[in-house]
């Protein structure tokens, strides 16, 4: 599954079930795990935020140069 298509469904099911967000905001990974099926590599960290009307969170992504080779291709899972 691709991560933004994972990510869209995350966010779908926490503005829509308000025990998946307080499990969400307290173990992701088991919360993504019982409710869509995914599991998470334990090399990964996902740490929950929620935004409110007057906060926004601006995420930085790896430099691409330090992340993958010239020669790489990206995959399209974690």
């Amino acid at each position: 599954m691709a991560t933004e298509v994972l990510q869209t469904q995350v966010i779908q099911k926490a503005w829509e079930d308000a025990s998946f967000r307080e499990k969400l905001m307290a173990d992701p990974k088991s919360a993504i795990r019982d409710v869509l099926g995914v599991v998470i590599p334990d090399h990964i960290q996902i740490k929950t935020v929620e935004e409110t009307p007057d906060q926004f969170y601006l995420v930085i992504p790896p430099d691409p140069s330090g992340v993958l080779a010239a020669s790489q291709k990206p995959r399209s899972q974690w």
